[in-house]
């Protein structure tokens, strides 16, 4: 059976562990803190990023939006990227929208956690203006509509929906809610999907020094 590596809060993998669960497809669940010095992560991926899909071989594959291709090109059915072209390049471009919306919450957050005095305001400032584009981007894109491509359940839906519920956990004074509420809509009709219910992420305490 595959194993797949992921970090409680991290929405790259719960990415992962939604498209597993859409496909039935069977895994062990490994959880850990990447950035502490007991991670087993560098041993799989030279990049020491979370998530990482052991497959049965013990070959690694990561990466998530690497992982999120090859679970499609193995296991097609049921498909979670549309067949037409326009369809799959709509998909592609929300995985795109919504992975720069968290690596720039990612970047202000650890920013964030240097001490007074050693932190770069004007850093915070252009990945916050990041996080605020990306999120008015995705709430224009969806709009009223019940899923973010065609009229199924997709690729577009798991990075849209990991993305909000990912902010709410990391940045609950984070008032995107109030700001689009289509878009809080869309995030819990998502979040009532049993692949969804079953990965709810959960803060991680980080105990080691990062930055």
């Amino acid at each position: 059976m595959m194993k797949l590596i992921s970090a409680t809060p991290s929405p790259y993998a719960r990415k992962v562990r939604i498209a597993l669960a859409e496909k039935g497809i069977p895994f062990d669940l490994e959880t850990e803190v990447p950035w502490h010095g007991t991670s087993v992560t560098p041993q799989y991926n030279p990049l020491e990023k979370l998530p990482v899909l052991i497959l049965e071989d013990g070959s690694a594959v990561y990466e998530s939006h690497y992982i999120m291709e090859w679970i499609e090109a193995k296991c097609p059915t049921p498909p979670l990227v549309p067949a037409d072209i326009d369809g799959r390049l709509l998909a592609r471009k929300f995985e795109v929208l919504c992975d720069g919306t968290c690596d720039a919450f990612v970047l202000m957050f650890f920013e964030q956690m240097r001490e007074q005095g050693r932190q770069s305001p004007e850093w915070i400032a252009r990945q916050r203006r990041k996080v605020d584009g990306g999120m008015r981007e995705i709430a224009r894109l969806i709009g009223d509509r019940d899923y973010a491509v065609g009229d199924s359940f997709g690729l577009g839906d798991i990075a849209a929906g990991t993305v909000v519920g990912y902010l709410t956990v990391r940045w609950p004074d984070y008032a995107w809610r109030e700001q689009y509420p289509s878009l809080a809509a869309y995030s819990d009709r998502m979040e009532r999907r049993p692949s969804f219910q079953e990965t709810k992420p959960t803060p991680q305490q980080i105990t080691e020094k990062v930055v």
